[in-house]
């Protein structure tokens, strides 16, 4: 009866204190429960007395209603707890508690995953964390964020854009829910979390732009934020082991680390160990000569004899066979496989040849028969599960262990055959990677003919059965047990275990395999025994049915588990009329579980008072492999008979024996499991390499010599030798028996009196860090976590991967319905907790998924290697995942430290020295054009030269547009466009009132107004500046951006069609937006007819000829200046490199808002006279094949595209390649394809659109990359006559330390790196050290200088002072050429030689640019670029469709998003993080899993890591999930 409350604040004071120091004893493990609760009752007996009486009838009450509450629990428990009660222990449980309570005191909190409420809906969602108080914690995050921030050389430059919703300036971002390719989309899938802030509250630059610092500080007290420092403060605890002093790149060194010996481990002290010998094996008279000849003798003798006797679920006998029928029905199966089997769909059966039984476990008679059978007939049979579905968890390996022993026939019972899975036609269903068998029904046979004969028994050497094994990594192999093994494994366990005949033996085990076989089905036959065969429905309903079976018959052996032990234990209700006085051995089959022991000690506690003896109880060593190792032998007494010891788990988990009080946390009591058979040795080996033994003191494989164990493995001779055929060798490496011993499997070691003691299975072995650790001693420490309350108890899976050279503890677990996710995230931190505790090792994954998802054996367990697999593949679908790998991850390199010491001149010195070629390419010379002709000035301006081309060749077409129905929008010729210029020009004089020099902002849709605009400005004098229209179905977050670059750019007015006034002045914009603040706003639809009177030309021509406004990748803003004299100069250098002239035809399909993009749309043309197709990039993605047909229909030559359309073309093409064949569509033509990009070239996605669209004649070699950033916008790019595009393989890890190593294709670490482009004429690059200006070798990444005489002016900032930013443009070596001035670009790449010629007859110097400087992560001393990181994370699993990362307070971010269902974004965790781990030697702090189309992308095709880092910190991702990993 449950003790009353009582109230405390009403107890003496001298009671609260002694009450006080009991708690503070208990918390701290000095006292167990049951001491605890003595002396508290004790304390508190005085005080209660009162309250007893009122509260009995109530108790009783809630007692009655409990007991049946629990009755119905434990029975539906039962159902899904499988083979778990063997890991059951008191003493775990009570250190668990202990542990916890010490690790209470310290424990720091863990940051708890965010999750969807979406997400698995029938669980209940977990909130965020409220916000930090702590003033302290906000200003430590402060700091931090901007010190590792890193040096971003253009914070000053530009403005950050407004929160992940923001647009860039030239390339709008797109929006959460939005295509990723393209900018101008249909739809919004979703709004935004929280609004945009209002650029446009203030006319003041200070109020309408913040500075990242102000961004971080603003950000740092967000949600994400304060879970980040509550992870940080989490991993303040120190690691268990301490880094290398040496950075390790090779793996081989790794994996020294991780199994690294700890020189304070102990070792092994004792003597090396003898074999240990069994009791010579003396046969007793009368036993039969073999198994057949046994049961002719009883089946003759005592036919009427009861052989075997099946219940059924009710627990009555169901079938009870005698030996006679049990003979006559073997005989008749025998002659049926004979001779009736065979014909013309059927193979005919043979001697030698195999069978598969197929029976149900609820059916031994019939099994028992079909075995027998077998035997008599010569037939090999191999008893396999009855497959339930056609999914079962691993039907395939078994159907190709069928076929590997060629196997075609399967004998079973009529009902189970009619209870096989069947197919449309009727037929059963043939089940995965199974050969097609021939079903036979062994019931109601005939009776051979009087003449028959049996054939002649079969040599002793020649198969009798074959037992399936499945391995560690899930592969099945069958064992084969020869006729004399079979025969002597009979006799010793006959000798062993004084078996005799009429004995009643009761089993509860599986009878098909293992001891159940050897014991239910060949020993009682050989003995002449009755086997009562319990079956598992039973045990469910009736736990202790077993022990009613023995108390009926009065059995005098029992083979059982200790989970039918525990069960029977449970169920004590049903102990009422129970004897087991009758009993003399009571053989646990899974002694050798060191968790049994628990179960043996309250078994015989509680049944000792119903006759079952101490002796009785003999735990037995078996495997599939040596058969039955050892065996305590019943009856017998003293104190050698069995013995047990307390052993310390860190002494085990270093492989030697060290004695332990039962007090401590680790501590492991083992059992014996008796003595060596008879007739047959053992040894100790140990269990890495070569089969030396071990010591007496040192923790080995058991291996056994005997004539009773598996010849081999069926058809796998070489690893048959390895295991049967094993000869141990002493410490000097000489063989030290001629035996050939056979390893069992099993760890353990030889106790005194020749007792063996097992503590593990190889299996099971993990080694983690040099330390051997057991899933069954992890499983045990599990469930002593309060399981019950938040998971199933019998479906728990421990296994261990393979990460970064070392093993890592993997815990899955089925989590209940009824678990709420804190609860579970509690649970899972406890249990992290208690194994570090007790292990002292560190769990890298506990995942629980939901109910029933486990793959299951067919008796109900957990399939390891399927749940193994399922997790790799990521499949298992968790609910909650909680990854630790920042404590269990030891072996990392140690960060690397750059040497300070070394300047720039020792760096030049030891290149020059060396003889390592300088770091330099130039294009050929561009020439100079002589201002004092008239050629000369007229190319100057381009507004000269489209003068010049209507007056001489008016009629001529410069521009074609495009629309999405592959028809003509509209063309312009010369005098077309020249008038229209014009036009636009005097609208900006009459009624914009524009004055020389004014700046413009340009808002038109791709197309030709916005060329007539931008010359109309040219001639004028106003300096125009493009901008992006803002996205009709999007007003809110790409206004803003239009509103910023227009007040940045300081424009006087706005320039742009009806059609954008009307949005730009709609409700919408109002919201968003001050519309009154706008500049004046001039309409192009309705243009004056009046004609203009002057033409501006500039005094120079290093006056600004327009504004190009852009958004970095880095998120930054910046507006560059482009002079008359730049402008002329790229486009002189475009025309030589790609050969341009008025007879011919490009095609352009890009944005034209910025960069080369807006040079090929709206210069080049005019420039060098050539027709230019403009395809806008809206109307390919209401087309996707209009680009490609654009490009056939006029036979395209050159061509420029984006990579968004690139990608769009592939996704939306990739099906329909050969009808865009058969409309006749053909690239042949196209000589040159330049993809624009400021970026790294894509590989991947260069290589796919190539081999998609080869079969419709596009060559390999005409696809390139152009290269151009906000200082160049064109560095590279694709000539007519130049060298085909170069690819080099580096080493990536050679890159992470700024080294260029070039390595073959194929290479282990290989990364493929395409040139960008071909160096235009007068153009000259270095590479140069970012920090230290000295000009790099070309082994070594650096940072692209650029000199050029198109070379950006400078920054264009709000301030007008680009004095602290000069260096970008003007800045010089420290070695090499210190007198040329070169821009920095502010990206790192390398220039390699290669074996192609210019057509100038030199070796061509290709430029490979890597990555963005500003976006690197500089982690542990090393420089990762992100698309490297997000590559990996993409080959992760086939449902991430896209990546980006970013660092965080020094934890790197990983946001991925999935293409797939809710369910399967938790699965994406471990995998995400393994591969980051392997390839990178990187440890991801945070995975973010989101929807598609969320990871902002600009115009160009560029992710926006910056922005989407600010959207994550602000909580506006509306994420699936984000896990902290610990």
């Amino acid at each position: 009866m449950a003790q009353p409350k009582v109230n405390m604040a009403a107890l003496p004071a001298p009671i609260k204190e002694k009450l006080a120091e009991l708690e503070q004893e208990w918390r701290e493990g000095d006292i167990t429960d049951k001491g605890f609760e003595k002396k508290k009752t004790k304390l508190l007996a005085p005080y209660v007395q009162q309250q007893i009486e009122r509260s009995i009838q109530k108790q009783y009450v809630q007692e009655q209603v409990a007991a049946q509450r629990k009755q119905r629990r434990t029975r539906r428990r039962r159902d899904d707890d499988g083979d778990v009660d063997r890991f059951r222990s008191d003493v775990r449980e009570e250190a668990v508690r202990a542990a916890l309570a010490r690790h209470s005191e310290i424990q720091l909190p863990m940051p708890m995953p965010s999750k969807r409420q979406s997400f698995h809906s029938s669980h209940v969602p977990i909130e965020t964390p409220p916000e930090s108080d702590s003033d302290n914690e906000s200003t430590s995050s402060n700091h931090t964020v901007d010190s590792m921030s890193g040096p971003n050389r253009d914070s000053g430059l530009g403005f950050r854009l407004p929160g992940i919703e923001a647009a860039a300036a030239n390339g709008h971002l797109r929006p959460p829910g939005q295509p990723r390719v393209l900018d101008i989309a249909s739809n919004t899938r979703r709004t935004a979390s929280q609004p945009p802030p209002d650029v446009t509250a203030s006319s003041s630059h200070q109020v309408a732009f913040r500075t990242p610092r102000q961004d971080v500080a603003r950000q740092a007290n967000s949600k994400v934020s304060a879970k980040i420092q509550q992870l940080l403060n989490t991993l303040k605890r120190p690691k268990r082991k301490p880094l290398q002093e040496f950075f390790l790149d090779e793996e081989e060194e790794l994996e020294l680390t991780a199994n690294q010996v700890d020189p304070n481990a102990p070792n092994p002290e004792g003597n090396t160990i003898t074999p240990a010998i069994g009791e010579q094996l003396t046969l007793p008279t009368g036993l039969p000569r073999h198994l057949e000849a046994a049961l002719q003798r009883y089946g003759n003798s005592t036919f009427k004899a009861p052989a075997v006797t099946s219940l059924d679920i009710s627990g009555k006998p169901k079938e009870t066979l005698t030996y006679g029928k049990l003979l006559s029905r073997a005989q008749k199966i025998a002659y049926f496989l004979l001779n009736k089997i065979g014909g013309r769909a059927e193979t005919a059966i043979k001697p030698g040849d195999r069978v598969a039984l197929v029976y149900p476990n609820s059916d031994p008679a019939n099994f028992l028969c079909a075995f027998y059978s077998c035997l008599f007939a010569g037939v090999v049979p191999v008893a396999i599960e009855v497959p339930v579905s056609r999914k079962d968890a691993g039907s395939q390996q078994i159907g190709f262990l069928l076929g590997s022993l060629g196997i075609v026939n399967a004998l079973t019972t009529a009902q189970c055959l009619k209870e096989l899975p069947r197919n449309s036609s009727g037929e059963v269903a043939h089940f995965k990677g199974w050969p097609k068998l021939s079903w036979h029904v062994t019931e109601h046979l005939n009776k051979p003919p009087k003449d028959w004969q049996m054939p002649s028994r079969m040599s002793d050497d020649s198969p009798a059965y074959i037992e399936y094994t499945t391995d560690k990594d899930g592969s099945v192999m069958g064992v084969t047990i020869s006729r004399s093994a079979m025969l002597q494994h009979c006799r010793t366990l006959t000798v062993a275990c004084n078996y005799s005949e009429g004995e009643v033996m009761v089993s509860v085990l599986d009878f098909k395999r293992d001891v159940g076989l050897w014991h239910s089905i060949l020993c009682s036959v050989f003995n002449g025994m009755h086997a009562i065969h319990v079956p598992y429905g039973l045990m469910k309903v009736n736990p202790a049915s077993w022990m009613h079976m023995i108390t009926k018959y009065k059995a005098s052996v029992a083979v059982v588990k200790s989970r039918d032990m525990h069960w029977g234990l449970m169920a004590q209700k049903e102990h009422k009329d129970v004897r087991l006085d009758t009993i003399r051995m009571l053989l646990v089959a899974d002694g050798a579980n060191p968790w049994s022991l628990s179960s043996c000690d309250a078994f015989l506690n509680t049944f000792q008072s119903r006759g079952l003896k101490t002796e009785t109880i003999c735990p037995c060593a078996s495997t599939t492999e040596a058969l039955t190792i050892s065996i305590r032998r019943p009856g017998k007494t003293g104190s050698t008979a069995s013995g047990r010891g307390v052993l310390s788990m860190a002494g085990l988990s270093y492989g030697v024996v060290r004695v332990d009080t039962d007090d401590k946390l680790t501590s492991l009591t083992l059992q014996d499991v008796g003595v060596v058979m008879p007739g047959a040795a053992m040894v100790v080996v140990k269990v890495d390499n070569n089969p030396i033994l071990c010591k007496t003191d040192e923790v080995g494989e058991l291996c056994v010599a005997s004539e009773a164990v598996g010849s081999s493995y069926w058809g796998l001779t070489g690893k048959s030798n390895q295991v049967f055929k094993v000869y141990p060798l002493g410490s000097d490496g000489s063989p030290v028996s001629q035996q050939t011993f056979t390893k069992t499997g099993l760890l353990g070691f030889l106790g005194p009196g020749g007792l063996v003691f097992v503590c593990g299975k190889t299996d099971g072995l993990m080694t983690v860090s040099g330390r051997r650790h057991n899933t069954d001693d992890i499983i045990a420490t599990v469930l002593a976590v309060e399981p019950m309350k938040f998971i199933y108890r019998g479906r728990i899976a421990v296994f261990s991967i393979k990460v970064l050279k070392d093993e890592r503890v993997i815990i899955i677990a089925e989590q209940r319905p009824d678990a709420t996710e804190e609860e579970c995230f509690q649970w899972m931190s406890r249990v992290l907790q208690a194994i570090d505790s007790i292990h002292q090792v560190g769990v890298y994954c506990l995942a629980l998924v939901p109910p029933n998802t486990l793959p299951k054996t067919p008796l109900g367990g957990i399939h390891l290697s399927d749940t193994k697999q399922k997790f790799l593949d990521g499949l298992l679908h968790p609910t909650n995942v909680l990854m630790c790998p920042h404590t269990c991850v030891t072996n990392l390199p140690k960060p690397r430290i750059k040497p300070s010491d070394v300047g720039p001149a020792s760096v030049m010195m030891g290149n020059l020295v060396a003889g390592t070629r300088i770091a330099g390419a130039a294009g050929r010379d561009i020439g100079s054009v002589d201002e004092e002709t008239e050629t000369g000035r007229k190319y100057q301006f381009l507004s000269e030269v489209l003068k010049w081309r209507a007056q001489s060749t008016p009629d001529h077409v410069l521009y074609t547009l495009m629309n999405s129905k592959g028809s003509v929008a509209g063309t312009l010729t010369c005098s077309q466009l020249h008038k229209k210029a014009e036009r636009i020009a005097v609208l900006l004089q009459d009624k914009g009132k524009i004055n020389t020099g004014d700046h413009v902002s340009l808002i038109f849709p791709p197309g030709l107004d916005l060329v007539a605009a931008f010359y109309g400005c040219l001639y004028v004098g106003v300096v125009p500046v493009t901008v992006r229209p803002p996205h009709p179905q999007n007003i809110q977050t790409t206004l803003p951006t239009v509103r910023m670059i227009v007040e940045v750019s300081k424009s006087r007015a706005i320039l742009t069609t009806l059609q954008v006034i009307k949005l730009l002045k709609s409700k919408e914009a109002t919201g968003t937006v001050d519309t009154k603040s706008w500049p004046t706003i001039l309409d192009t639809d309705d243009l004056p007819k009046k004609k203009l009177t002057s033409y501006y030309r500039a005094p120079t021509p290093e006056m600004m000829c327009f504004l190009d406004f852009s958004v970095s990748t880095t998120g930054m803003l910046a507006g560059v200046k482009i002079s008359h004299s730049g402008a002329s100069a790229l486009c002189r250098s475009q025309k030589l490199a790609c050969e341009l002239y008025p007879s011919r035809v490009i095609c352009l399909c890009l944005d034209p808002y910025s960069g080369l993009g807006f040079v090929l749309w709206s210069l080049t043309s005019v420039y060098s006279g050539h027709q230019s197709i403009l395809i806008p990039p809206s109307e390919v993605e209401a087309n996707p094949a209009l680009w490609l047909s654009t490009l056939s229909q006029y036979k395209v030559r050159d061509t420029f595209c984006s990579y968004s359309v690139m990608e769009l073309c592939t996704k939306g093409l990739g099906t329909s390649v050969n009808g865009l064949k058969s409309r006749g569509v053909s690239l042949s033509a196209v000589r040159s394809l330049v993809v624009v990009a400021e970026e790294r070239p894509r590989v991947a996605l260069t290589t796919h659109f190539c081999t998609l669209f080869r079969t419709v004649g596009l060559a390999t070699r005409s696809v390139s990359t152009a290269f151009g950033c906000r200082v160049n916008v064109a560095i590279g790019m694709q000539g007519a006559s130049s060298p085909d595009p170069s690819n080099v393989y580096v080493d990536v890890r050679a890159l992470r330390n700024d080294r260029v190593t070039l390595v073959e294709k194929g290479s282990p670490h290989g990364l493929c790196m395409m040139e960008s482009g071909k160096i235009l004429p007068g153009v000259k690059v270095v590479i140069a050290h970012p920090e230290t200006k000295g000009q790099c070798a070309d082994s070594h990444l650096g940072e692209v200088w650029v000199n050029s005489p198109h070379n950006a002016a400078g920054y264009y900032t709000i301030y007008g002072d680009d004095s602290a930013y000069a260096d970008h443009f003007n800045s010089r070596l420290t070695t090499g050429d210190t007198n040329t001035v070169y821009a920095r670009t502010g990206y790192l790449g390398f220039i390699k030689r290669t074996d192609l010629t210019q057509a100038d007859g030199d070796r061509h110097d290709a430029l490979f640019v890597v990555g963005s400087l500003d976006e690197a992560l500089s982690m542990r001393g090393m420089r990762y670029h992100p698309i490297d990181i997000e590559n990996t994370v993409l080959r992760c699993h086939r449902h991430i469709c896209e990546s980006a990362v970013f660092t965080w307070t020094n934890l790197l971010v990983v946001v991925v998003e999935l293409d797939g269902d809710e369910k399967e974004a938790l699965d994406l965790v471990p995998l995400i993080t393994n591969a980051v781990l392997e390839d990178h030697y990187l440890i991801v702090g945070v995975v973010v899993l989101v929807d598609p189309g969320v990871v902002p992308i600009n115009s160009r095709g560029e992710k926006q890591r910056m922005h989407l880092r600010d959207g994550f910190l602000a909580d506006q991702l509306d994420p699936i999930y984000v896990a902290y990993n610990m």
